[in-house]
């Protein structure tokens, strides 16, 4: 049973990984548009082949990203019940002391 840290631990990954995902998609679309702005304007040279690594070394992030954060996804919704049921313990009457 894994502790309530790494319950928060889990959580807080999974929301940085979607923050760099963002980034990383950001990244991949302005890197598309400088190749193919290159490409049209200078078929071959060096910017253009500089563009295409950085658009694939994005790309690659990217993915990476999404892996990972499907992964912590999946790992999360193991541990859990399907849904929540109410407790089976009896419950005792609760009195107020004056």
């Amino acid at each position: 049973m894994a502790s309530k840290t790494d319950r928060v631990k889990s959580l807080r990954a999974v929301r940085q990984l979607r923050q760099v995902r963002v980034f990383y998609v950001v990244g991949v679309l302005v890197w598309a548009a400088s190749t193919a702005w290159t490409g049209w304007q200078s078929p071959g040279s060096r910017q253009m082949w500089v563009s295409a690594l950085l658009l694939a070394i994005f790309t690659g992030l990217l993915l990476t990203a999404s892996l990972w954060l499907q992964r912590l996804r999946a790992a999360g919704s193991a541990g859990r019940p399907a849904h929540h049921a109410a407790s089976r313990r009896a419950t005792a009457p609760r009195h107020v002391h004056a």
